[in-house]
């Protein structure tokens, strides 16, 4: 039992040992801790970041000087180039100069005529391409082959109740339009045209091929004042339309007088273009 006791203190005594040994360890400065280690290396680190820095700037430095000096020798050379040159040499070569600017000169001319040639065809053909459509539309409207509007009047005719309104007279009316300057006329939706002709039948009066029946309704534009004229005048056909057959005449003027009946352009067989 007492020799069990005794193995117990040595042990005991053992580790005591070694603890205070191990905090002897603790306490020593060796110089070999993390930390110390870690700040030597920034250390290094920041004075090689330093030294490549200053390098840099250095050699840009000196880049730009470089630069700079090659740049003023060039000046040098091209100002020392002039001043080298003979006055033969000089004379020769303001003489090539000025001779190229008239050349330009000449060139530029060159191109502001073929320019103004260019707009001023141009400008022929559009107002040739301008006059093109204006008698288009003049000739269609002439022909019957487009509708029209403008002033005009209305004039609206019922049968008469002394004799039926012949052929004859509703002629000698669109003659009376026509003369008084009407340019486009139109009788119970049948345009009128330079070919037009109205003639008696036995069931009626026909224009163009059509059949009219009363009332007639003729539309005429032109200038108003002269078409109602040509329909009032003392003696003239209004008068002879209410007199003689019997019949209610109106003459209404409008502003905006619409002919919307057209008629197909006629296909000539005999009659040509001069020239053609």
């Amino acid at each position: 039992m007492s020799a069990h006791n005794e193995n117990n203190k040595d042990v005991l005594s053992k580790i005591h040992e070694q603890i205070v040994k191990d905090q002897n360890n603790d306490n020593t400065q060796t110089g070999a801790f993390p930390m110390v280690k870690s700040k030597t290396k920034r250390i290094v680190l920041d004075a090689k970041t330093t030294r490549a820095r200053l390098y840099s700037s250095i050699l840009v430095t000196v880049l730009c000087a470089l630069l700079g000096f090659g740049y003023a020798i060039q000046v040098n050379n091209t100002t020392s180039t002039y001043e080298t040159m003979s006055e033969d040499e000089l004379t020769k070569l303001i003489s090539e100069t000025s001779t190229q600017v008239q050349k330009l000169e000449q060139r530029k001319n060159e191109l502001s005529s073929q320019l103004n040639a260019l707009k001023d065809t141009a400008d022929k053909n559009e107002k040739a391409a301008e006059i093109a459509r204006q008698n288009a539309q003049t000739n269609g409207i002439l022909s019957g082959r487009l509708a029209a509007t403008g002033e005009g009047v209305v004039i609206r005719i019922s049968q008469g109740d002394k004799q039926k309104i012949d052929a004859a007279v509703l002629f000698t009316l669109l003659e009376e339009l026509r003369n008084s300057g009407a340019e486009v006329i139109e009788i119970n939706n049948v345009r009128v045209v330079t070919s037009t002709y109205i003639s008696d039948t036995s069931s009626g009066l026909v224009c163009d091929g059509t059949k009219l029946k009363a009332p007639y309704t003729i539309r005429a534009i032109g200038d108003i004042d002269n078409l109602q004229n040509a329909v009032n005048l003392a003696g003239g056909v209004g008068s002879r339309l209410k007199v003689k057959y019997g019949a209610t005449v109106s003459v209404d003027p409008s502003d905006k007088v619409t002919i919307k009946s057209t008629r197909q352009a006629p296909q000539y067989t005999y009659a040509h273009v001069v020239g053609q």
